[in-house]
């Protein structure tokens, strides 16, 4: 799930870096001791720790990382600190002493790691406002199962083919409004991907084709008070980790509450109806079989399980966090996207050439556009692929050591912070030649799955939703590209 949360990190850290030395220290992570065991992956014989500064007292370098972060130069604090000190250095970030990774390898070995070496290591504030039941924090058996579900149900034919036909409906009717408007006014992309203007009506695509996904919600009154609650709950990852009355933390668990009692309600009523079904196919066939019925969404997918560790409680939860990717991820990446086809007109007569040649196909034959259709454009995904290489929606993933760890000869030592910065390996031009230039074909004919590229994260945590990501962003650019200019 790293791609769907890591965002979280970088806009929490404006808040982190405002707040007071009291609260800093309440998010410090002390040093712990070298224990007598330390686990080795090299043959080197004296580990040490990276080179690299700690910085200042409490704050350590978090200001030059989130300042860099949001300048028009967002690598320079790593390009600085590769220079000095390597590819793999410590600092001091976020309020722990931090072991950071521009290393392909060693990140590589971080993302497939499991809890016995690794967990996700968080703000507190961000810790507070996802709970102790998110799949983003949770570990061990609980998290492989709620993920190995997930995944398995995003992968499956029937979810593509109902996303296709949201995706679909919701696009028609935005891009009859775009025809009109942009007569007069420019279309502003990044906006549209996330508020679609409908009349009497505000949709959210990808936030609602996510949210149907996950409780089958439709548009209504509820949506909109789930919108309303969500926008609320996503204020608080920005802000002050203050929970006390009139904070915009406090406001947020508050909204989340109220999000969480919504969807609590949904769930008890799809038991109540799983129970009456049940109690109907025993009376009707004589047995205690269980009929478990079509899946229509997460939830169903999380309530069949029936294992007592996936409780109301910890699906509601899940729920709402799942939601984050569809407010920002998706949207983003369609905007870069068309950003970077913007200034790469070869890449854009390709790209409208190829979707043309299917839309006259379809149109020929008189077919629907299917979700296979879309994904099996490969110039498409190659665009979409180096949309992510270069854009880099995730930047980074943190982790937690949970003992003493020896990587390339370096040391990790037990409770330090391990930041894998993901951006620096995608920008490396000892992987990808002229890595700051936006270039579709180096793809061709290519898997996409280079050891080097890793948008989605990796291991047990790989995002399970970048099939479906794929899927909505390949969808938007077909119908952008074969009706607009």
């Amino acid at each position: 799930m790293d791609s769907l949360w890591i965002f979280v990190q970088l806009i929490t850290a404006a808040a982190f870096i405002s707040s007071t030395i009291i609260i800093l220290r309440n998010f410090i992570i002390p040093t712990t001791p070298l224990s007598s065991s330390s686990n080795s992956f090299t043959s080197s014989n004296n580990p040490s720790l990276p080179s690299g500064s700690l910085g200042l007292p409490f704050v350590g370098e978090t200001l030059h990382f989130v300042s860099s972060a949001y300048s028009h130069r967002p690598d320079t604090f790593m390009d600085t600190r590769r220079r000095r000190y390597g590819k793999v250095f410590k600092s001091h970030i976020f309020g722990s002493p931090t072991i950071v990774s521009t290393d392909g390898e060693v990140n590589r070995f971080i993302l497939q790691s499991d809890s016995k070496y690794f967990v996700p290591s968080y703000p507190k504030s961000v810790t507070e406002l996802m709970g102790k039941s998110s799949i983003l924090l949770i570990n061990g058996t609980l998290h492989r199962r709620i993920h190995g579900l997930i995944g398995a149900f995003f992968k499956s034919s029937h979810l593509k083919a109902q996303i296709t036909l949201d995706m679909q409906k919701y696009l028609h009717k935005s891009i009859s409004t775009w025809t009109s408007t942009c007569q007069q006014n420019p279309i502003h992309i990044q906006d549209e991907a996330k508020n679609v203007c409908i009349p009497h009506l505000n949709l959210l695509i990808a936030f609602e084709v996510l949210v149907k996904t996950l409780i089958s919600l439709e548009s209504g009154e509820e949506m909109e008070f789930l919108k309303k609650q969500f926008n609320q709950f996503i204020a608080g990852i920005m802000a002050f980790p203050i929970n006390i009355p009139g904070t915009t933390l406090y406001r947020s668990l508050q909204a989340k509450r109220k999000m969480v009692k919504l969807v609590e309600e949904i769930i008890e009523g799809r038991r109540k109806k799983k129970k009456i079904k049940s109690e109907k196919w025993s009376n009707n066939h004589n047995n205690n079989k269980n009929g478990v019925g079509i899946i229509n969404d997460v939830v169903d997918v999380l309530l069949n399980d029936g294992s007592q560790q996936v409780t109301d409680e910890v699906i509601a939860h899940n729920m709402i966090d799942m939601m984050i990717p569809g407010q920002d991820s998706v949207p983003i990446l369609i905007t870069l996207a068309i950003k970077y086809l913007s200034d790469s007109p070869s890449a854009l007569q390709q790209l409208t050439e190829e979707n043309m040649e299917l839309k006259r196909q379809k149109t020929q034959f008189g077919e629907p556009l299917k979700w296979s259709d879309y994904l099996s454009l490969p110039f498409t995904q190659n665009v979409i692929t180096e949309t992510l290489r270069l854009g880099n929606i995730i930047t980074g993933v943190m982790r937690k050591a949970m003992k003493d760890i020896e990587i390339k000869g370096y040391l990790i030592p037990k409770g330090w912070c391990v930041l894998a910065y993901i951006r620096s390996v995608h920008v490396d031009e000892n992987h990808f030649e002229s890595p700051y230039h936006f270039n579709p074909w180096r793809w061709q004919g290519k898997d996409s799955n280079n050891l080097n590229f890793s948008p989605f994260g990796g291991g047990q945590r790989l995002c399970p939703g970048l099939e479906l990501a794929r899927l909505e962003a390949s969808i938007f650019l077909h119908h952008f590209v074969t009706e607009f200019r």
